[in-house]
């Protein structure tokens, strides 16, 4: 992707946010529509919380026409009957539109989530790019089988797109987290209806316009705007609707698999929250590399992240030096600042209201017995919505800030003693979407990884991967898989045909 953005300096880019952005509607059969109620929303910039656009809040009615327009263009196979070469073509040019609208999407998703403007250009949209490439690229790659059966027969089992896919996604990565579910989606050949956050939905809304403007057809992608209790809990319960996907909490994934069950039970992918531990063994090689790590681990994205490591297991023997040297570092790394700042590493929390659920957290885990070895507070006056990198130390096991995901820049570290004690608090969670191992020894992280309850498990490391590797969890953090080319596989069913030959 392109650097030049990153030769920008704030005042470029507080120059290009100070044009007017337009209200936004629902995109439903290739255009812009408002709701049929009439009824809209405000997108704020929890910056600084000002309005940024008012957006289309749809409700059941408005779900049932984005359905029926992505109905009418799979019954009709405007997408599907493609060959895979001519999908892929319309997806590859849909990626040169994301990286050609870089700067305006990076704008848009700073202002309209607080994302760090570096973060969108360096992390974001780079990881956005190479989804979309990938699973360009699997669509003819993928094979059915003819078994071996009796002369007189022949069986063929092959892969078919679902139909109607219903997506519902979150505010911390609004972008990615569309394209985790958008690109093997359609790579597949299905057509999809996408309810983005409420809280940020703007880039989302390009994206549906973009992929038109590539090349696909019309009524294929489908985006109704909205909050969860209205129009996602209608795409969730409608019909015609094959499959739902999720990333967001555990208690709405809950709900969605109710409403799957109320409905037609239509398929629910759900990759719900996390409550990731990272290990530090008294063997680990380098421990300054190590604390590095388990910072960006917890405070990037202010740590809005499924995946966040926020439990530090660090071994007795080295507690007292990792703290200090985990402070230090945090206090050289992050610093709050304008989102719109290049130089800016920690923006704000999504809106005000997440902001007071975080600082709640923290507040009960000192009223329990706890205390912040660092943060603990807010920054950056009343109208932002910022929380201070925040460490949390003498927390016990049973304590909520331990149990519980709060999905803030908030971590709490732990003394152990034995290999067994580690993993044992590691698993003692009712989530399972991530962790990782510090050790130098090789049977040591073997062993660890095979004990440890999550669906991805780093060594030495934290967060590292590309395109091959499957991204879900064990547990309530959910049963689905991005990423890989099961994910693709995910989007589709097999069917067996079997012909009689004589």
């Amino acid at each position: 992707m392109s650097t030049a953005g990153q030769t920008r300096t704030r005042e470029d880019w507080a120059r290009a946010a100070a044009q007017p952005v337009p209200a936004q509607g629902h995109f439903i059969g290739g255009r812009s529509v408002p709701s049929r109620s009439g009824q809209t929303m405000p997108c704020i910039n929890p910056a600084n919380g000002q309005l940024i656009a008012q957006v289309a809040r749809g409700q059941a009615e408005d779900v049932d026409a984005a359905v029926a327009s992505a109905k009418a263009a799979w019954r009709d196979g405007r997408w599907r009957l493609q060959s895979p070469r001519q999908r892929t073509a319309v997806l590859q040019r849909w990626a040169d539109l994301i990286e050609q609208h870089a700067h305006e999407l990076a704008l848009l998703e700073t202002l309209d989530m607080g994302k760090p403007i570096s973060d969108v250009l360096n992390i974001d949209l780079p990881e956005v790019l190479r989804t979309v490439r990938y699973f360009a690229e699997c669509i003819d790659k993928l094979d059915g089988a003819v078994t071996h059966t009796a002369p007189e027969a022949m069986h063929l089992i092959t892969h078919e797109p679902l139909g109607v896919v219903g997506a519902i996604t979150p505010w911390n990565y609004p972008m990615l987290m569309a394209i985790w579910k958008l690109a093997p989606c359609l790579a597949a050949g299905n057509c999809v209806v996408l309810k983005p956050a409420e809280q940020a939905p703007l880039t989302c809304v390009r994206l549906a316009q973009l992929f038109v403007d590539a090349g696909g057809p019309e009524g294929v992608f489908n985006l109704v705007n909205g909050v969860g209790a209205e129009a996602g809990q209608a795409l969730a319960l409608h019909p015609d609707v094959a499959k739902v996907t999720f990333t967001g909490s555990t208690a709405v994934g809950k709900l969605l698999m109710a409403y799957a069950g109320q409905s037609n039970l239509k398929r629910v992918a759900l990759e719900t929250g996390g409550k990731s531990p990272q290990i530090f063994m008294p063997d680990l090689y380098d421990l300054d590399a190590a604390v590095d790590r388990a910072v960006g681990g917890i405070y990037d994205n202010a740590g809005q992240v499924c995946n966040a490591g926020s439990r530090l297991l660090v071994h007795r023997s080295m507690h007292d030096t990792f703290v200090e040297r985990f402070v230090a570092r945090t206090q050289q790394t992050y610093r709050p600042g304008d989102p719109l700042d290049p130089a800016t590493t920690l923006g704000p929390l999504a809106s005000r209201g997440h902001q007071a659920a975080v600082l709640k957290r923290i507040a009960q885990a000192q009223a329990e017995g706890a205390r912040c070895a660092m943060g603990g507070g807010s920054t950056l006056g009343e109208e932002a919505t910022f929380v201070a990198p925040t460490l949390i130390v003498g927390a016990t096991q049973s304590m909520a800030i331990v149990q519980e995901e709060v999905f803030g820049p908030v971590a709490t570290v732990q003394a152990f003693d034995t290999e067994a004690q580690a993993l044992q608090m590691a698993n003692d969670s009712i989530y399972g979407l991530a962790a990782s191992v510090w050790t130098s020894d090789l049977k040591t992280a073997h062993r660890m990884v095979g004990a440890l309850e999550a669906g991805v498990v780093w060594v030495n490391c934290f967060g590292d991967g590309d395109m091959t590797q499957p991204f879900g969890g064990y547990k309530q953090s959910g049963n689905s898989r991005d990423k890989h080319i099961d994910s693709l596989l995910s989007y589709m069913q097999s069917k067996s045909a079997w012909f009689n030959l004589v």
